[in-house]
């Protein structure tokens, strides 16, 4: 383990929904933080931190030579967490998903190795395994990878940059994460698990499709602490490896999450629709990085259900379907 005293890290979205709880538990563990965020999504996540000697904040757009030089001033390690995140606006907005996804993630890491950076952690995604080839199988790190959207297409493209630099000084990671759910100083209701449980807390009939298609899922307070265990590892377990975030064990259909949500909220109504919409169907094996790491969960699911749940029914959120709370 590095010794994580005097090492300054920049968060790439550090505004974020994943990027401000990884602010978060860095500044808690003695790092010093530089935020870089356009604050597309407001800077409210930020407000805690504020204040704070440790901690500095760039106002500034990773496509921009300048913001980005200006933020790497004197940094020691990178967590890229920026992009256009998910298939909805990537869709949306597919110029933008490339540029920033893609062209600004190159130019990002060469400033970076300009700048003389010592480690680069990438937040990747398991939707780059797209759709199992084999029904119920267990996906690992050395499956192969099956982008079917654009957003997965410019994770999958940036992870092979990363690891076709083995001459690089820096040390790379690449961290597949599960899909997220649960608080974080940004909160998020467009995410499956958010999703589904405020809207069976406000009443609303739940209409799912593809019920029986597969993710792996994971709490955002543990995806962050992912980040800062990849950065303290020892560098031999880490650089050029890809790891899958989450646990082996919280791999759900839909179908399951609305019996987990059920068990939490009993009056809620679901109804299923046999459209597929999402062709993703995949379950990951998480086991390289708890045996590699030492990385292991602490929310499941179900906690992660009650801990929404809780939050509108003592109406901590007042206006629960604003825009604001969503990516799109």
């Amino acid at each position: 383990m590095v010794n994580e005293q005097n090492k300054t890290v920049l968060v790439t979205g550090g505004a974020g929904y994943i990027g401000s709880e990884l602010v978060r538990i860095l500044l808690q563990d003695n790092f010093r933080v530089v935020a870089l965020d356009n604050l597309s999504f407001g800077g409210e996540s930020l407000l805690s931190f504020w204040g704070n000697p440790a901690f500095t904040f760039i106002k500034g757009d990773i496509r921009n030579d300048d913001d980005l030089r200006a933020a790497l001033k004197d940094v020691d390690y990178v967590c890229h967490l920026a992009a256009i995140v998910g298939e909805p606006p990537c869709k949306k907005y597919p110029e933008l998903a490339l540029e920033v996804n893609w062209n600004a993630s190159v130019r990002l890491y060469e400033l970076c190795e300009e700048a003389g950076v010592e480690r680069f952690v990438f937040a990747s995604t398991c939707s780059n395994y797209g759709k199992m080839a084999v029904a119920n199988s267990l996906l690992d790190e050395t499956a192969e990878l099956n982008p079917i959207s654009l957003y997965s297409e410019t994770k999958v493209n940036f992870e092979k940059y990363l690891l076709s630099h083995t001459n690089s000084t820096i040390t790379r990671t690449i961290l597949r994460f599960s899909t997220v759910y649960g608080i974080s100083p940004r909160p998020r209701f467009d995410l499956t698990v958010n999703e589904f449980t405020r809207d069976a807390a406000l009443g609303k009939p739940l209409l799912i499709y593809g019920e029986h298609f597969w993710r792996p899922y994971c709490h955002v307070s543990d995806l962050a602490r992912s980040v800062k265990i990849a950065l303290t590892a020892d560098k031999g377990k880490v650089n050029g490896e890809a790891f899958n975030v989450g646990d082996t064990a919280q791999n759900y259909t839909k179908k399951m999450l609305a019996a987990e949500i059920g068990r939490e909220i009993p009056s809620l109504e679901v109804n299923y629709h046999p459209a597929v919409t999402d062709p993703r169907d995949y379950k990951v094996n998480c086991d390289k990085i708890r045996d590699v790491l030492g990385f292991k969960i602490s929310k499941t699911v179900p906690n992660g259900i009650r801990e929404i749940a809780s939050l509108f029914r003592e109406k901590v959120i007042s206006e629960p379907m604003n825009a604001r709370y969503g990516n799109v």
